[in-house]
């Protein structure tokens, strides 16, 4: 059914781009025809708001599309170039009149704001209308006149996709280079306040960013309210602060108040002048008595003010900036007023520090989140498979992920296996294939399922000197990669592999969270393995594999339904193992167990995929085939019974002899057919087992069909 749904819709949009393009074309024609015969003027005019129309939807279309198609710029400059070509013909009745510039300016719209292709597409229709409203219309056998307007409509066409796009495109540039730099410096600042950690990492998630610029803004309105009051109160001219480089060697200006129209950006060394004087004694500075030649590091030219304090601003006895305010008047500050000044410095860090730990306290409370919802969908996962998809969503979740790969390890033979590789990398990046085994090595996964620890340090992967799986099994090559030793009480399980384009991905701030996660997908992963080895436990048989009575009941049920529902056959078998008892008696129960076995694999290579195959109890066997008439279920037992007794098992040498005796069984069949022999489970089974009986009493070896008496009305509604 889907791939005619799919045909459909294909069919649909064939049919809604053709209807634009023969609409366009049946709209040219118009216009040659309005060019030759003048029509009445209502008829162009519904022509114009028809292309004016289409036009507009189609802009609409264009502009509210994240992604605009191709087709629709298309369309958009066939449309306009006709409606141009509308306009001249009826206004001027010539190609020659003053209104034909129109046809420029359309070309020139269209290049500069379409694609090339769109531009080529009305350029194309402009010359095709040109020649064809020359030559159809007004019969010119010469088309002399119509090489100049080709040549200016390729020129327009041309210089405005080359001078308009090149603008453009440097236009986008400068706004990227601006945005960039504007994140920069709020992660330099960010940096500086500690707000940030000091390695280089991968750009945070959007929410984060945006955190980081509600800290850093928050900081300098704080800052900024302390200046201006101090400068209000203590009639400063320049109030500023001033704050160490993550590096400590520079000073930037954090927050500046003054009247000065010219003041140093900087950075400024922290050696300059009376800022070196500051931070080597660790103790305030104050001058009076300025001259005009005086240097302060932020005056570019003379210097304007008489009086300067320098104050270092110090958390936790380590100085990380300075308060520095100045005057015009020549007055010193004194011992009250640097008190003050030291306070405004105090109540900046103090904001600093606030912001500091609101940030962390953000960040914790959504690492939080992020694990809350991790051990969510950890916890409702059910299978392996379900466990996998959660874990490697969470980690997309907590950082950048590009790759992700699950191995599996078997403790049994010290192998490990890729089970799930995930990304948008391209087929032929890395050589390691999901299903791919290898043996324990010194890559980065046995390693760290070893060691019980992530590997590499810090998430740095160089694939010239590291190794993941092997040296034959690598996965795509990508500068951060982090392997996760997946382990459930003190049992490796496996690892999980995580890789990024982006450099520093892994950082400090997402390795905790992702450990975390990987611990929690471990316990995860363990819950569901036991989960399905209950699952089986329940409805399979110890012995074969096979599915258990209890199991076979609900099978039965369903595909019983089924059939009454859509009206199809269906057939049971019962099979049983002919001198069962004779066989423990002779050679014991553990070559009985060895026949039911292979009794069962037998059956199990025989059935059909839609078949159901269950073993009853002791050396019983029942078989349920979909859509299986009399035929078909008597040609399945004879194929199950001829192999049967074709197989020669080995029963062990007799006690007292060294040689290797051996042995080959037959079995009974009974089949009975849905809805012949009864309309329910057991009425199926009753019948199945008569005919099994009927197989028994006749000799053995051998099937036998269902064939009556009939069921009475009872037992068939049973």
């Amino acid at each position: 059914m889907r791939p005619l749904v799919r045909v459909a819709l294909a069919l649909r949009r064939a049919l809604l781009g053709a209807a634009t393009l023969l609409l366009c074309t049946s709209l040219a024609a118009f216009v040659v025809y309005d060019a030759k015969h003048p029509l009445p003027l209502v008829y162009s005019a519904v022509a114009g708001v028809l292309i004016a129309g289409l036009v507009a939807h189609r802009l609409r279309t264009r502009l509210s599309a994240l992604a605009p198609s191709v087709t629709t710029e298309l369309e958009i400059g066939a449309l306009a170039m006709v409606g141009a070509y509308l306009l001249v013909v009826r206004a001027d009745e010539s190609l020659d009149g003053p209104a034909y510039p129109a046809v420029y300016l359309c070309l020139a719209i269209v290049s500069a704001f379409g694609r090339p292709g769109a531009a080529l597409v009305a350029l194309a229709t402009g010359v095709a209308m040109e020649a064809a409203i020359r030559l159809l219309a007004f019969e010119e056998a010469d088309l002399s006149d119509t090489l100049p307007h080709v040549a200016f409509m390729i020129i327009f066409t041309g210089f405005n996709a080359a001078v308009l796009r090149t603008e453009l495109a440097r236009v986008r540039t400068a706004m990227v280079a601006r945005l960039k730099d504007e994140v920069e410096k709020l992660r330099t600042e960010a940096r500086n306040y500690r707000l940030l950690g000091t390695t280089a990492e991968a750009p945070r998630p959007a929410d984060d960013e945006r955190l980081l610029r509600s800290g850093v803004e928050e900081i300098h309105q704080s800052v900024l309210f302390a200046l201006r009051l101090v400068r209000q109160t203590l009639d400063l001219h320049t109030a500023m602060l001033l704050w160490k480089n993550d590096a400590g060697s520079h000073l930037r200006i954090s927050e500046l108040v003054t009247d000065e129209p010219e003041i140093g950006e900087g950075p400024f060394l922290v050696g300059d002048g009376v800022f070196g004087a500051a931070l080597s004694r660790g103790a305030i500075v104050s001058l009076s008595g300025l001259k005009e030649g005086y240097k302060l590091p932020y005056y570019a030219g003379a210097c304007p003010v008489r009086t300067v304090c320098v104050i270092p601003v110090q958390e936790h006895g380590i100085v990380r900036g300075l308060l520095v305010v100045d005057r015009v008047a020549d007055r010193a500050f004194t011992k009250h007023e640097e008190s003050m000044l030291e306070e405004a410095a105090q109540y900046a860090v103090r904001a600093i520090h606030n912001e500091r730990v609101f940030l962390q306290l953000e960040r914790a409370k959504a690492e939080q989140g992020k694990l809350y919802r991790a051990a969510e969908a950890l916890n409702a996962a059910k299978s392996e498979e379900g466990v996998i998809e959660a874990g490697v969503h969470s980690a997309r979740e907590v950082t950048s992920v590009d790759y992700a790969a699950l191995t599996l390890f078997d403790p049994a033979t010290k192998t490990h296996e890729i089970r799930v590789i995930s990304g948008d990398f391209d087929d032929g990046d890395g050589t390691a294939t999901i299903g791919a085994r290898f043996r324990a090595n010194t890559g980065l996964v046995s390693m760290a399922l070893e060691n019980r620890h992530p590997l590499p340090y810090r998430g740095q992967f160089d694939d010239k000197k590291q190794t993941v799986f092997t040296r034959h099994l690598t996965p795509p090559k990508m500068p951060s990669l982090f392997v996760l030793p997946l382990a459930a009480h003190d049992r490796p399980l496996g690892t999980l592999v995580l890789g990024s384009r982006r450099r520093g991905a892994f950082g400090e701030s997402v390795r905790g969270t992702l450990e975390v996660m990987a611990s929690h997908m471990a316990v995860s992963l363990e819950g569901a393995r036991m989960m399905k080895r209950l699952e089986e436990l329940a409805t399979t048989d110890g012995l074969t594999g096979l599915l258990n009575k209890r199991a076979m009941l609900d099978v039965a049920e369903h595909k019983i339904a089924a059939s009454r529902r859509f009206g199809r056959q269906l057939a049971v078998l019962v099979t049983d193992i002919d001198h069962f008892k004779r066989v423990n008696d002779t050679y014991g129960h553990d070559v009985g167990d060895v026949i039911i076995k292979g009794l069962g694999d037998i059956l199990r290579r025989a059935k059909r995929t839609t078949d159901a195959v269950a073993r009853f109890g002791g050396e019983e066997f029942v078989v349920i085939c979909e859509e299986t008439d009399e035929r078909g279920a008597m040609l399945l037992a004879e194929r199950v019974r001829t192999e049967l007794a074709k197989t020669t098992f080995f029963a062990g040498p007799a006690e007292g002899s060294t040689e290797q005796r051996t042995l080959s069984v037959t079995c009974s069949i009974g089949i009975a057919t849905y809805p012949a022999a009864g309309a329910s489970w057991e009425a199926l089974f009753k019948a199945a087992d008569t005919a099994l009986y009927a197989s028994k009493q006749g000799g053995r070896d051998r099937t036998t069909v269902y064939a009556g008496p009939p069921l009475s009305q009872r037992e068939r509604a049973a």
